[in-house]
This record gives C-alpha cells, structure tokens and sequence, in this order.
C-alpha cells in the first residue's frame, strides 16, 4: 500500500474500498471480504445507512483500531452545529469507534457552516483524525475554504480517467487539500473507462487491466481512489495495482481521455441543488 500525508500529518491509504449504494444487509459481508483482501481504508456515509454493517465487519475481523481508516460523512439533514454535533457521535456508535479517521461533509449546501464547527470540535475532541468537504466546487471550495479556520484537508470529488478534475487542482493545492475520488472507474453505468482501448493497450504491457491502469494513474496523481465491487475476485484485482508505475508518457496518453470535470451530477445545478435542501435540508 502506499500512503499519502495529509496537511496535518495524518497518513491516508491511495487505495480504498467504497460501500455506496451497498445495502445495509450486503454491507457488512463485503467489507469483511475487502477488509481480507487488504483494503484497510473503508468509506461510507450517514446517507448510505451502512455504517453499521462497516462496523460490524472491522470489529470481526481482528483487525487493531489503529490498523483501519474509517471515512464517514455528515449528511445535509443534520447539518447545523448542534444537529451535526449529534450526528458525529451516532456514526461512532454505529462503527464502533472511539475515533473516525477522516469526516467529511457530505454536500456543499444546508449550513455547511455550523457542521464545520460542529467537526473542528470533534477534530479538537480527539473524536475525528482529519476533517474534510465531499463534492465541492471550485467556486464553492474556495468560498468555503477561505472562510473557516480549518482548512479542509481532503475534498472528495467524482474522478476518474474520463473526468479528471484538473480545473480545481490549483485551489486544492491553494489551501493544501488532497484530492479523494468516487467514482474512479466511472460509476453508475459509465463503462468507457474499462471498455477503453487505450487504457487497456497499456495494461497489456504490465499484465494488468484497463481497470487497473485507471486506478494506477489516479493513485500516482496522489489522488485517493476507492471503488467499490461486490464481488471478492474483484475487490482482489483493484487491490492489485502497487507492483507496477505508469511512465510519464502513460500518464500524458491518459490525459488525453478527460472528457469534463462536471462528472455524472452536476452539483451546480439549481434542480438538484433544490431537491437536496428541499428534500433533506
């Protein structure tokens, strides 16, 4: 495994495994299939009811507290200082942990505000390792950032070989936050990235699939990557990606593939920014 360091010299696994849209009765069996496989950072959400079955899945496998990297998120409905505040303590509940690793807020709307105030104590309190935004926009990043004490150390972004979020990079490195990726083999029916012949032509050198080349280029950006797969075998080859490095001329050629940063939700959009604060908010 390789590491990257956060601003506050907190080390973060390259490589994880993600439980969105995992069921919360699925959960529990794939984590413990991923956790055996090697993966030892595990991200999950409040919004994806699973976090019990993550918990669940660390405590059984024998595994020490200090071995994992938890990753949770503050959801918009209990955004707020105080709301936010009970939140946090319910997400330790439910992974039967004393501390999480990184949380996150979850979307950039509701009152993003008073959660971070709500996380900067918990991150004081020992409760939260590190403390970050998921799904921010530059523009919106950068509001965000320019204002709050704490500068987030980790912005979680859909990102991948087709979408690469370059145009936010130079904020990021601004305010000394690391890049997260969701989505790093495209996600909810986006195919093009391991059906890509370029992606595979470049696998073919190493032994290696066009899966696996698209996560190698990410976690070499010193982006963190974490797919999600329900299946062992799978789980297993998206591990396998720290025995090989793609040249710079690899690294050029895929740059080619990015398409646009905007990914497959657009977060700016004034109908789904009114569904989440109408609906959750």
């Amino acid at each position: 495994m390789e590491y990257i360091k956060l601003s506050n010299g907190v080390e973060m696994p390259l490589l994880g495994y993600g439980v969105f849209l995992v069921s919360p009765q699925e959960c529990e069996r794939c984590v413990s299939d991923a956790l055996s496989v090697g993966y030892r950072l595990i991200d999950t959400a409040q919004a994806y009811f699973n976090e019990e079955g993550v918990g669940n899945a660390w405590r059984k496998s024998g595994l020490k507290r200090e071995d994992l990297f938890l990753v949770t998120k503050v959801w918009i409905s209990n955004a707020g200082e105080e709301k936010a505040a009970k939140s946090i303590d319910e997400s330790l509940r439910k992974l039967q942990t004393d501390y999480i690793d990184l949380l996150l807020i979850h979307q950039a709307y509701g009152d993003v505000f008073g959660s971070w105030r709500a996380m900067e104590k918990a991150y004081k309190d020992g409760k939260v390792r590190a403390i970050g935004v998921s799904n921010f926009q530059e523009a919106r990043f950068f509001d965000f950032a320019h204002y709050v004490d704490t500068k987030p150390m980790v912005n979680q972004l859909q990102c991948n070989a087709m979408i690469q979020q370059r145009a936010i990079e130079p904020t990021l490195n601004e305010y000394g936050t690391k890049m997260m990726a969701w989505g790093p083999l495209g996600g909810q029916g986006v195919d093009g990235i391991i059906k890509s012949e370029l992606l595979g032509s470049i696998g073919a050198k190493y032994g290696k699939t066009a899966s696996q080349v698209a996560l190698r280029w990410l976690t070499q950006r010193g982006i963190v990557a974490i797919p999600k797969s329900s299946h062992k075998e799978r789980m297993a080859q998206n591990f396998d990606i720290f025995d090989f490095s793609l040249t710079d001329d690899e690294m050029a050629q895929i740059a080619t593939m990015n398409q646009h940063d905007t990914g497959i939700i657009n977060f700016n959009d004034m109908q789904f920014v009114k569904h989440l604060i109408e609906t959750y908010g």
